[in-house]
């Protein structure tokens, strides 16, 4: 039985009761006790438990629903966001119909090294510490579309070191959940534009030189970490993005 954390009497200065017990339930679901997509104890028994009143409670699940942690599900409860499947990359691009598609995926290599300065910034590790590099071709109807590296932090995805890849998938986060016990809840893309190298190019059968599109990605957990850096490059004359504003 997992040992409660009870919301302080007197929270931190500057920081109210709700805040704390806000504090102290995301702790409980970072420990895993509460898994995504599971559902939260019943509102009473969860007060109960942290010793605060109703009202307190409801505002703390709140605080945590606008951080995006979970969500209240009118009638039924409150559950831990399951986080992301897959975050598409192809919302950035059109291919042709495949729109909406899931590209086939396939690992062309993989490496554990020692991260550069440069992604280990991005991973949050030290310059120099273990990651597993991968290089993955995505395609629609047997056309390479989009070539990407991806990095991932070690120990954490150790267990993807000697696995087959080709039962990984086409999606990436549900394999790191199943294997790794990875959940990505959040990403951050970032996009540029530059041009093919010769390896890029050869892989998507474009010339060497020609303008790409740049996705450079950031993907979290539970808990705040980063789980993945991944840049992802594809054809920029296919690339379209339409954005609302309301």
């Amino acid at each position: 039985m997992s040992t409660l954390s009870l919301v302080p009497q007197d929270p931190p200065l500057g920081q109210s009761r709700y805040g704390a017990l806000a504090a102290a339930l995301k702790a409980r679901i970072v420990a895993g006790e509460w898994p995504p997509g599971s559902a939260l104890p019943p509102e009473q028994g969860l007060a109960a438990q942290h010793g605060v009143a109703l009202g307190t409670l409801r505002q703390a699940l709140a605080l945590l629903a606008e951080q995006g942690l979970v969500e209240r599900l009118h009638g039924k409860g409150t559950f831990v966001r399951s986080g992301l499947a897959g975050a598409p990359m192809l919302r950035f691009f059109r291919f042709g119909d495949g729109a909406g598609e899931v590209p086939a995926s396939r690992i062309v290599s993989r490496q554990a090294l020692a991260a550069p300065a440069a992604v280990a910034r991005q991973l949050g590790i030290g310059p120099g510490e273990a990651a597993l590099r991968l290089r993955r071709l995505r395609s629609l109807d047997a056309v390479p579309r989009l070539v990407e590296e991806i990095w991932l932090p070690l120990p954490r995805c150790a267990a993807l070191l000697d696995s087959d890849t080709a039962g990984w998938g086409d999606l990436l986060y549900p394999h790191l959940a199943t294997a790794c016990g990875l959940h990505v809840h959040r990403a951050v893309d970032e996009i540029s534009f530059g041009q093919l190298g010769a390896a890029d190019a050869k892989a998507l059968r474009l010339a060497t030189g020609h303008p790409c599109a740049l996705v450079r990605r950031q993907a979290f957990d539970l808990a705040g970490r980063c789980v993945e850096y991944r840049c992802t490059r594809g054809d920029a004359h296919a690339f379209q993005y339409t954005v609302a504003i309301v």
